[in-house]
Order: C-alpha cells, then structure tokens, then sequence
C-alpha cells in the first residue's frame, strides 16, 4: 500500500470516531500528520523489504514480535456476525435490562455454526435503560447496536450501583494438565525468543495450548531492589516489599524437534536460570468463552452532579457511585469491541482482564469520566491480560488513559491512539508489566520505576517499546532488562526517581517504518485481507 493511501486508510476511522464521539476533528488529523523519518538501529527494513532486528547485547535479547497481538491471534478482520435477535427500544420502560438479556440467553442456546458463531442480538436505535448489568457468556455471541453517536444505540447506565455495564466471560480460565509440568532446561532463554529446551519433549506437540512460566526468585528481587523499596514518606506502612513471583505466557506450540519447544508468540521477559529458570505445562480451558464481542453502540453512566471535587482551583464532577466501566472481558479468546463510546463512566469504555487472550479494542472513545481525581480511578483502556490489542481509540479526560496491570507478561499493543486533558499518564502501571508497545501513541507516557507509588509499585515495566510517540515521556532502564523509546517527538522527562535511562534512540525524529506492529503483521501474514 503506498503511503498516501495508507494514511488514508489509517485517518477514516479516526474521523469516524471524531464525528460519533465527539473528538475534535483536529486531534483526529494530527493522528495521521506525518514527519520525517529515521532509521532504527534496532529494528530496520532490510534490503527484501522484510525487518531485520538487531540484538541489543551480547545474550540475544531483541525487541519482540508483537503481531500476534488481537483477535484471531492479528492479521484476522473481526467478523460481521449475522442477526439472530432483534431488541427495540421503549419510550416508557423502566428498566431494559432484563429484556437485553433475554435475547442474549436466546441466542446463546443456539447452535454454533461451522465458523464457531450463534449470531448477534441487535438493539436498534434508540435509548435503553440499564439498571442492572448484561452478560455474554457462551461462545459465538454478540451484541450490536446501530450507532455510537448519540442519536444511535444510548445504553444509559441508571442507578447509584457500581458495576460493568456489559460482561463477556466464562466462568473459568486455563487449568493445568496434570503430570505435564517441564523444567526448561535451556540457561538462557531472550527477550524475543519463541524456542527453547525441555527435559522431555516428547511430552508435547505441535498444537498444545500450554503455559510458560518465568521464575523471579528472591535473589531477583534483590537486584531489582523491589525488596528496599523506600517507604511512602507519611505512611510508610502503606508500602510494601515484593516477594519472588513468576510470570506465566499463554502460548501454543508450533513445533516440537527433540527435546526443542518452538511457540506462536515470543517471550517478553529473559528465562535465566540464576533467577530461577523456567517450566512449561499443557492447559486445558474450556471454561474459557471464545468468539464474542460488543459493537457500535454508546453508554452512558448516570451520576450525581452535586457531588464534586477540586483540582488547581477549579470544580470537577467526583461522584463515585454509578457504573465503573462499559465492557469487561474475563477468560475470553478472539474477543472484541468496536465503535464503542463511553461517556462519564467511573473508568471507560474497557478492561481485558488476566483471563483474556487475543482481544482487539478498535475505533472506541471514553469520554469524561467521573470519579476523584485520586489513585485507581480513571483507567479508560487497561490491560491485564495477554497478546491484545488496542487501536484507534481516545480517552478525555483520563488519568492512565491507555494502562497495563501489574505482572503483564505480554506482548500487547496499543496503536494509532490518542489521548487529552490527561491527568497522569498512559504506562504500564506497576509490578513488573512486560512486552508492551505504544505504536503510534499521543499521550503523556511514562515508564519507570514508581517505588512507593500506590502501595509500593516500584519498577512499573520492562521490554516495553515505544514508536513513534508523541507527547510527553519517561523512560528508564531496570535492572536485568530495557525499556526503548524509538522515535519518539515531545518532551523527554525525568522520572519521579532518578534511574538509568532507558534505551533512546531517534529522539526528535520518527522512524521508518510507521508502525512497528503493522510492519512486523505484514512480514508475518502478507496476504492478509479486511480491515483490521
């Protein structure tokens, strides 16, 4: 695709969330403006068009692939799902909500078809009040309505009840397979490795959807320092140590030779055995739901405007009692939303829970939230869970507009998104989040180490990468891995403690190619088709 057309392609659905949503249309076209560009030495198109990645030092480590990232594993355009049920709306009921969920338990006893679907509910046009909460929880449901603007599909969130609006989930996720659990025997094991040794290989195959554990030991914590953490000055009870813990990557295995493991998705934080290695078990998860997703409607959370709050002088509405966010996912693989707005919800438009896996959050807005402007509020797009993606979307008013929990192990993306009126910043937020990209990101960012912060946060993200950014940013280097600011245009801050700086590189000046993730999902799927 040239690039003319490709900024075209990348501006449409901005403009279209500007327009339903309430984005300025200026902030929409500075999305797409383009700038000169430099060359990466880390990651860089070579002379057959594919990238090359260069290592960053002497163990292998390199910046990760993230186009596994998103539903159907990236590279797969989210389904149109035919109508099986049909809601409308009326002017004089009291609570629609049990009327919603009833189409939703109808089509969720339908068969599923040979593309794994039941079908999708569609509330028309229309307002709809929700007193309760709605739930999808089978596979191969959706539910759709005819507009996010505020003239199409208002789901208004009635009532001093706190809770999500819309929650697609199973009731469990992935469950060891007893008598499976390996020893990586490998010593060292890269940041953006995908293969590695097993005492027994022939315990696997190609196809087993199995987890990879990342021991942390004692000894690992101490040369992170995350067991000095400098007490919280006026309540140093408040903070606490961290103690050994491992990350687990849900993944599947591509090829099995020997005792050689090779995985879909590479891993985002060194296996090293003098921190305590690795293992890998098969899973089995069929509590988990698969192909559900919720589209093109509006939601909009009731709340007292009495109740407010100061900030520099000036009045906020801080009512904290009214529906925290508009969807949830939880033990969901290929979910999605798309053409979503929020509007003054507690949170925003989504969470992608530790349960989830391959989520696409596209083309959605959160706009004014209501809370305190305090700690655990305002979190409009987060990500707890693994190899998502969120793209094309803007939050107003945030404080972590687009944010990652704490012991991410990702990968996960966030691209062509753009965030305003911040009050803190968009990060992976605390406790060893790893393998994320901000691609294209427009937002105050930061990543570093928040020691006392919260309730001893300390070092918030490692492997993160950041490309061709703009805003404001922090970025420091922890010990035993990187953070990397490629590309970046702003302002180059200092963090809330002084530390090593991460990895800068191109600093003023955007790099080729545009977008990490797009690049790397080209070299990874070339013929893909349909709009991601």
């Amino acid at each position: 695709m040239q690039r003319v057309g490709r900024w075209l392609w990348l501006r449409t659905p901005l403009i279209a969330v500007a327009l339903l949503s309430g984005l300025p249309m200026q902030a929409a076209e500075q999305i797409a403006a383009p700038h000169s560009r430099g060359i990466s030495k880390l990651v860089s198109v070579a002379s057959d068009g594919k990238l090359h990645y260069q290592p960053y030092d002497e163990r292998g480590d390199s910046i990760p692939d993230f186009s596994n990232c998103g539903y159907g594993g990236g590279g797969v355009a989210i389904p149109a799902v035919p109508v099986k049920a049909t809601v409308t709306p009326k002017p004089r009921a009291s609570d629609d909500t049990q009327r919603i969920q009833a189409a939703l338990d109808q089509v969720s006893k339908l068969p599923l078809d040979k593309d794994g679907f039941r079908g999708t509910v569609l509330l028309k046009r229309g307002r709809y009040r929700i007193e309760g909460a709605l739930e999808i929880n089978a596979s191969g449901v959706v539910l759709r309505g005819e507009g996010q603007g505020e003239d199409g599909t208002v789901l208004f969130a009635a009532g001093t009840r706190e809770r999500v609006l819309i929650n697609v989930w199973g009731r469990s996720g992935a469950r060891e397979a007893r008598g499976t659990r390996q020893k990586i025997t490998s010593s060292y094991v890269p940041v953006g490795g995908r293969t590695f040794e097993v005492a027994d290989g022939a315990k696997f195959k190609a196809g087993d959807t199995v987890l990879v554990s990342r021991i942390g030991n004692s000894a690992w914590i101490h040369a992170l320092s995350m067991d000095q953490i400098t007490p919280r000055p006026g309540n140093p009870k408040s903070t606490r140590q961290w103690s050994p813990f491992a990350l687990e990557s849900d993944r599947v295995i591509t090829v099995v030779a020997g005792n050689r493991i090779t995985i879909d998705a590479p891993i985002t934080c060194a296996i090293e055995a003098q921190w305590g290695g690795g293992e890998i078990w098969r899973y089995e998860d069929s509590g988990r739901i698969e192909r559900a997703g919720v589209e093109n409607l509006r939601g909009v959370s009731e709340f007292d405007p009495r109740v407010k709050g100061t900030e520099n002088g000036k009045e906020y509405f801080a009512d904290e009692r009214h529906a925290i966010r508009l969807v949830n996912f939880d033990n969901v693989k290929n979910g999605w939303a798309r053409d979503l707005t929020a509007e003054h919800f507690y949170h925003g438009v989504s969470a992608i829970n530790g349960g989830a896996k391959w989520i696409t959050v596209q083309d959605c807005a959160s706009l004014d939230p209501v809370s305190q402007l305090t700690g655990g509020r305002r979190y409009t797009f987060a990500i707890q869970g693994q190899l998502s993606l969120v793209q094309r979307c803007y939050a107003r008013n945030a404080r972590h507009a687009f944010v990652l929990g704490a012991r991410v192990p990702g990968p996960n993306v966030f691209l062509d998104c753009k965030s305003e009126a911040d009050h803190a910043t968009s990060e992976p937020h605390h406790r060893w989040s790893t393998g994320g990209l901000f691609d294209n990101v427009h937002s105050n960012l930061a990543i570093q180490d928040r020691q006392w912060m919260g309730s001893g946060h300390g070092w918030a993200g490692a492997n993160y990468v950041i490309w061709n950014c703009e805003g404001s940013l922090i970025c420091q280097q922890p010990p035993t891995a990187q953070n990397f600011a490629i590309g970046f245009l702003g302002q180059k801050k200092g963090g809330a403690f002084p530390r090593h700086e991460g990895w800068w590189e191109s600093e003023g000046c955007h790099v080729e190619p545009r977008s990490l993730y797009l690049k790397q999902l080209e070299d990874r799927v070339p013929n893909q088709k349909g709009k991601l």
